[in-house]
């Protein structure tokens, strides 16, 4: 198995459905990671906690804010009280408060700010110290297309997910010297619960837009973390890989 006794945390894993964070865990569970989900809603992790125990692997659910450096420092606390260790992180957690800009509130700009882009901040911080002493890591930040080619009524969303693209290859470049790979991968419109609740003609009329002619699913996504998180991309570091069907070139 591709990651085989390798411990990883992954943020806002605990969507149920059809989200991308549930979809990774059970795909790096399935090639023999110890899964750790972090999410918000307790509920929420333990559903997927308990799904990856079912699927075979083993799985621990901590809870928290990505946003707070208090929630942070406990869960990878937790994580390493009960692994030993974390190998690799996916910052997963993210949300969105749509509106145009001249519409937009001071606070629907802070949420969104301060869950993609400062929980990226601090779970990478946390996390990097552990792995720096282990001078080994794979660290992978779940941006977005819109973070590269921007979006009418997200300049929340767009901005947050630029700063983690920004973010990443900076963070490349301070941790490479220590053996730690730090990449992106930008969804572009992912099968989720949200596009679920898009009218059929709205989604029909994406898919003509996309060269691929379809939606993506969550585990189209999955499959490009779990190559940054294996020995097949130990020579890629600071990348941004869009899985979005050649929407964005």
């Amino acid at each position: 198995m591709l990651l085989d006794g390798q411990i990883a945390l992954i943020t806002g894993a605990g969507r149920a459905g059809k989200g991308i964070g549930r979809s990774i865990a059970l795909r790096l569970a399935k090639e023999g990671a110890k899964i750790a989900i972090a999410d918000f809603a307790a509920d929420a992790a333990d559903a997927v906690a308990k799904e990856v125990s079912e699927a075979g692997g083993e799985a621990l659910a901590v809870y928290g804010s990505v946003s707070s450096v208090e929630d942070v420092d406990k869960m990878v606390q937790a994580t390493v009280d009960r692994f030993g260790r974390i190998d690799i992180l996916i910052n997963n957690a993210g949300i969105t408060r749509d509106n145009l800009l001249v519409r937009m509130s001071e606070q629907d700009w802070d949420m969104v700010l301060d869950t993609n882009l400062k929980g990226v901040f601090n779970c990478t911080k946390a996390v990097a110290k552990l792995m720096m002493r282990e001078r080994k890591g794979k660290i992978v930040n779940m941006a977005s297309v819109m973070g590269i080619m921007g979006n009418a009524g997200q300049a929340n969303y767009s901005a947050s997910k630029g700063g983690v693209i920004a973010l990443t290859k900076t963070t490349a470049k301070e941790l490479g010297s220590r053996g730690i790979n730090v990449n992106a991968v930008a969804p572009g419109f992912i099968q989720t619960v949200m596009t679920e609740e898009m009218p059929d003609d709205a989604k029909a009329g994406i898919a003509q837009q996309i060269p691929l002619r379809r939606l993506g699913s969550p585990e189209d996504v999955a499959d490009v973390v779990l190559f940054l998180c294996s020995n097949a991309s130990s020579y890629i570091t600071g990348q941004v890989i869009a899985v979005d069907g050649g929407m964005v070139m």
